[in-house]
């Protein structure tokens, strides 16, 4: 049976922390590997990409496998054969699936027909492997994840849902600001306190950043969100994480966002270039936990 990474909850507890250093450990010495030797996967991408589209092709090429890009114009996927029909085929055809789409249920799909390893390059419910990559650059600085403040500054997007499995299944401290109308998904909020997170969450940029040792923002408009970008200017108005804002953190506070950065919106040209600024090393981890990931996912899981 194949393992799957659709979300961070489908990584057990116990295996988060070795997970991430082991992404540490590759990170070292730009480890290389055979371990997909002979196999080649498939990067399936529906949403335009840099930073996921580089990192996965340089991440299975230093394990020693191959990859093939395809858009959904290049396929069926963009016309009318059913997916499980495509997945299916897929599954004759190579050895894994990097996805990249819009709708979770779709992951949902190619998993329940196809034979072959699946993983989320981003949905519009979560990005895992981008905060996963966000967790590895947190533990560079501070192993003990689960003392650490995290603040959300912005969107109930598909980032804020990662983190907010993150701080279920790591046990930090998440602060998440966000304003009215734009909340996370409140089932899932409930599920993640219900299995002991702390979360917090208020409409209050200035609450959630008290006391932070990391201030996490995204854009306020995200792929497929462009039609409303000034519905969501307005909304979004007092969210920019500016110097102002971070007076307001821990001393040392870092700041994160995973690109593209709007500056002057979300985040000011001042944080974003200045030393509480870790961004790049935030990109640069794509590449070494996307590494870990596959590895994760093409090794052979134990069933009770």
């Amino acid at each position: 049976m194949s393992r799957h990474f659709l979300r961070i909850l489908d990584i057990p507890q116990q295996e988060m922390l070795p997970l991430i250093q082991r992404a540490q450990q590759l990170k070292a010495v730009r480890a290389q590997s055979h371990l997909l030797a002979g196999k080649t996967i498939l990067l399936v991408f529906e949403k335009a990409s840099t930073r996921t589209r580089l990192s996965f092709e340089m991440a299975v090429r230093e394990l020693g496998g191959s990859t093939i890009f395809m858009t959904p114009m290049e396929s069926q996927l963009g016309r009318s054969e059913p997916l499980k029909d495509s997945a299916r085929v897929f599954s004759r055809y190579v050895h894994g699936l990097v996805v990249r789409t819009f709708g979770q249920e779709k992951l949902e799909e190619l998993v329940e027909y196809g034979a072959i390893p699946v993983v989320n390059a981003l949905t519009d419910s979560y990005h895992p492997c981008q905060v996963m990559s966000d967790l590895l650059t947190m533990y560079e600085r501070t192993p003990a994840l689960k003392d650490q403040v995290v603040a959300w500054i912005g969107d109930g997007n598909n980032m804020a849902h990662s983190w907010i499995n993150a701080a279920a299944q790591v046990g930090f401290h998440l602060q998440m600001a966000v304003p009215a109308g734009y909340e996370p998904d409140a089932g899932l909020l409930e599920q993640a306190r219900a299995a002991g997170a702390r979360i917090s969450l208020s409409q209050d940029p200035r609450e959630a950043v008290t006391g932070a040792d990391y201030v996490n923002t995204d854009v306020w408009a995200s792929m497929g969100d462009e039609a409303e970008a000034e519905e969501r200017a307005r909304a979004f108005a007092g969210y920019l994480v500016d110097e102002e804002l971070l007076r307001l953190a821990n001393p040392g506070v870092k700041v994160m966002h995973c690109l593209p950065a709007h500056r002057g919106e979300e985040i000011s040209e001042a944080v974003m270039e200045g030393p509480a600024s870790i961004v790049w090393d935030q990109a640069e981890n794509r590449l070494h936990m996307q590494k870990a990931i596959l590895e994760w996912v093409f090794s052979t899981p134990e069933r009770g």
